[in-house]
């Protein structure tokens, strides 16, 4: 398995790759990251050095070199997408990925990338600057979707991959995988775009404006500058809990929590304190998140995805898209009221014009934006049908 870690390893496998057409092999404890090109342009202008992509990987690179599958993230998971030898714990996507399942760790060579931008390894807001020593913060530049799918081309290219068997991703994953094609309509074989979007939505847009004013609002924000001991975590903390709110359909929600009080809380301390289970929920999962994501990778990855529009690339979806020659799957959900069912539509459409072949899977999952991450086996099967 070829895997790199830091920089002085990366520029032994760069002169090996020089000289002998391939990485030399390490193997070491993960997580791992590779080195960008330096400079690293970026598509809305600036430009990052010595910038790096933390990953994650499972199977084997074969001797071919062409059994690898590119893995995007949403917006908040890291690269750990599934359990490894040195990370026993559950990845988001664990039961996807290994021997037998849909990306089927005795066929492919699989690596999950974190997002550029991102807080979980990858070179972001919260990575020191090489030139000040310090912690970017807002002197990092503006980040798009097209520089996180660029990233990951290039993280695939310093691990010694050339031709990519598969490019998925789910979310911002999705967007990505499609800004991805617009960039290296020939580098994958197939391409997989779930629950993703070719132009953000008015109502996403709004949403993702009010979260982040949640944060910028937060006293600890500190224009950017917040101790890394005392992050803008009320800001934070709300940003979540709007967004989770979404990424459940309003029948799952009722199905799963109804109007039933939280456990053991006869007593609340006022009127105004939480009383359903709802609400404890909420609570959990921002307090979760408010202890391992920073809040200005967070406002970064999300005017991202705002900005992104599919149609920036010719003119039109169909123009962006007009050179793919993959085989496509689009899978969308039919409960998803954060990325509508028929921005899903669209990408396929803009493929279908374009593509070897193009499939469409709409699914009618109770879940919403979430169902990628909990209604499995309906993802499973049509991952490993399209594999197949």
């Amino acid at each position: 398995m070829v895997q790199i870690r830091n920089p002085e390893l990366d520029r032994n496998a760069r002169a090996s790759a020089s000289s002998h057409g391939r990485p030399v092999l390490r193997r070491m404890s993960e997580p791992f990251t590779v080195a960008l090109p330096d400079p690293f342009v970026l598509y809305r202008g600036g430009l990052l050095h010595q910038a790096r992509i933390a990953y994650e990987s499972w199977g084997r690179l074969n001797a071919a070199r062409d059994n690898a599958v590119l893995l995007f993230t949403g917006l908040s998971p890291s690269a750990h997408a599934a359990a490894t030898d040195s990370d026993p714990a559950p990845g988001w996507w664990q039961r996807i990925i290994g021997p037998g399942l849909a990306l089927d760790t005795n066929r492919h060579y699989i690596v999950c990338v974190n997002s550029l931008g991102s807080c979980f390894g990858s070179t972001g807001a919260a990575s020191i600057n090489p030139a000040t020593g310090e912690r970017y913060r807002l002197d990092f530049p503006e980040v798009a979707v097209e520089d996180i799918a660029r990233a990951g081309y290039e993280a695939m290219r310093a691990l010694g991959v050339e031709q990519l068997d598969t490019v998925i991703g789910a979310s911002l994953g999705g967007m990505s995988v499609v800004a991805f094609a617009t960039q290296f309509p020939h580098a994958a074989r197939r391409l997989i775009s779930i629950s993703g979007s070719p132009a953000a939505s008015p109502f996403a847009i709004a949403l993702r404006s009010v979260q982040r004013e949640a944060i910028l609002r937060d006293p600890d924000w500190q224009g950017g500058q917040y101790a890394l001991d005392r992050p803008p975590r009320s800001g934070l903390r709300v940003a979540r809990k709007l967004g989770t709110i979404t990424y459940r359909s309003a029948a799952e929600w009722r199905q799963r929590f109804g109007r039933e009080p939280i456990a053991g809380n006869a007593h609340p301390v006022s009127a105004f304190a939480p009383h359903f289970a709802v609400e404890s929920y909420l609570e959990s999962q921002a307090e979760r998140f408010t202890r391992i994501f920073d809040a200005n990778c967070y406002l970064y990855l999300s005017s991202a995805m705002d900005r992104f529009d599919l149609a920036e690339h010719g003119g039109s979806y169909a123009a962006a898209l007009s050179n793919v020659s993959a085989k496509v799957l689009v899978i969308g959900v039919e409960s998803d009221m954060l990325f509508a069912i028929q921005e899903q539509a669209a990408i396929a459409e803009a493929f279908a014009n374009n593509a070897a072949a193009t499939h469409f899977a709409r699914l009618p999952s109770l879940e919403g934006h979430d169902a990628f991450l909990v209604d499995i086996p309906r993802f499973e099967a049509e991952i490993r049908r399209f594999l197949a």
